[in-house]
């Protein structure tokens, strides 16, 4: 498991560690850090307890705890982790901040920077937060956040709001626009590919055809300004489109429905691993040179047992 270090102006997020135990029993010493807590972590021996099954945790790669540092002293604790309270593949974020660091504006740093982590680097749908009732600040540093509240229930031996984050746009893809040599060859080899992994027409005209899932959408385009006859994976600019396609078997499948259909393997020595043996995908080309990698879908992040 990985827990990669975050920097923010002000921060320093790294993994927990074992050696931090101590340090977190003196920011846990005062008991208003577990007044919306189910355990009381102002008594040492809880506190070391708690510590200990976060140390252990074995979740995916990039989730996990946190260390929250300034200028090198521990001021904090914080995590992103699949929920044990929700149901479903749900990732739950928490945080802990010293109070005599508070008022600064630290623990939204801290919480903010998580949550760029999950989306961008995790590709996370959404980070929920279970909040307390009563506990008005923490509300109101999620909803500053961008955090929904959309409902309530009992989580952590109490009343809690349930709340959720969704990613935003700015960033994000909005159209990939490609041009082929023969819109009508390329409307039938990848169109055809296209269709079994979800994506439908979006719009058609003379010269062009998109398709779409999702919020963005890729575009064939037929230019009278071509310079070559074919695309060149090896020159400057594109050298193939990935999709996630699926299983193994499903990539399999595909990979072999699309070489009768004229696309022709790519690596076909290493087939399955030549991205890596971690990496399970299907390389294929078709008659205008355009490739797109078919890649197995990653394991999906998982509750805690």
């Amino acid at each position: 498991m990985t827990v990669p270090h975050l920097e923010t102006p002000r921060l320093r997020l790294r993994g927990l560690d074992a050696a931090d135990t101590e340090a977190l029993v003196r920011v846990f010493a005062d008991p208003e850090m577990s007044r919306f807590l189910r355990a009381d972590l102002s008594d040492p021996a809880q506190c070391r307890a708690s510590l200990a099954r976060r140390v252990a945790y074995t979740g995916p790669d990039g989730t996990g705890h946190w260390v929250i540092e300034r200028d090198g002293a521990v001021i904090g604790l914080a995590h992103l982790r699949p929920s044990a309270e929700l149901s479903g593949d749900l990732v739950e974020i928490g945080y802990f901040l010293d109070r005599a660091h508070g008022g600064q504006g630290l623990a939204t740093e801290a919480a903010s920077a998580l949550m760029h982590h999950g989306f961008a680097a995790l590709g996370l749908p959404a980070v929920w937060a279970l909040i307390h009732e009563s506990n008005v600040a923490s509300q109101n540093l999620v909803r500053r956040l961008g955090f929904t509240d959309v409902g309530c229930g009992e989580h952590y031996g109490g009343p809690h709001r349930v709340c959720v984050a969704l990613p935003g746009v700015t960033g994000r893809w909005h159209h990939v626009e490609l041009r082929v040599p023969d819109l009508a060859r390329a409307r039938t080899s990848v169109g055809w590919l296209l269709a079994e992994l979800g994506w439908r027409e979006h719009q058609r005209w003379h010269d062009g055809v998109s398709w779409k899932l999702g919020a963005g959408y890729l575009v064939l385009e037929q230019s009278p300004a071509l310079s070559a006859p074919a695309h060149d994976r090896r020159a400057p600019g594109l050298n193939h489109l990935a999709l996630y396609a699926g299983s193994p078997d499903r990539v399999d499948a595909l990979a072999a429905a699309a070489t009768e259909r004229g696309w022709r393997p790519l690596f076909a020595d290493c087939y399955r691993r030549a991205g890596g043996p971690d990496h399970y995908a299907a390389y294929l080309e078709n008659a205008d040179g355009l490739a797109l990698e078919l890649v197995a879908d990653s394991p999906r992040i998982t509750r805690p047992g």
